[in-house]
């Protein structure tokens, strides 16, 4: 039985639905740098400013994609839990100890991880029942 959605819910799936797209989309320039395809990138200079943003010398970095399609390389939150999950924490350790096209490759995963624990932190926060969730899907499929 499908039950309607009221005009609150309906706008909350909306915005974390757009949330999580617009930090997809943040992170995509990140590791693309606005070419078509992924691996186009290590063989551009956009590449070596992404890579030495990610210095091993600094501590933990994480890569984050914010709400407003814009990306950065930053510490971890301060506050112990943080409110939200967290990127995975080191990315830049393993840069000079990997070949750049698996390491951009792991930064990708642990990217798309991050996302997908973030959605479902806020399905469960939010309490989104599987009508919400469906008709989010359906939506999606349709554009």
């Amino acid at each position: 039985m499908d039950r309607r959605l009221t005009a609150c819910e309906e706008d909350l799936v909306e915005y974390v639905f757009h949330d999580i797209k617009a930090r997809r989309a943040g992170i995509l320039k990140a590791l693309t740098a606005g070419n078509s395809t992924f691996f186009v990138l290590i063989f551009s200079r956009d590449f070596e400013v992404f890579h030495q943003q990610c210095d091993p010398a600094k501590e933990n970095l994480c890569l984050y994609g914010f709400p407003d399609e814009h990306w950065e390389f930053n510490l971890p939150a301060d506050e112990v839990p943080p409110e939200i999950p967290e990127p995975v924490l080191g990315i830049n350790f393993a840069r000079d100890g990997t070949n750049k096209k698996d390491w951009l490759s792991l930064v990708a995963i642990h990217s798309d991880a991050w996302l997908n624990a973030l959605a479902s932190y806020f399905g469960g926060r939010f309490q989104f029942d599987r009508t919400q969730r469906k008709r989010k899907g359906n939506d999606n499929a349709r554009k």
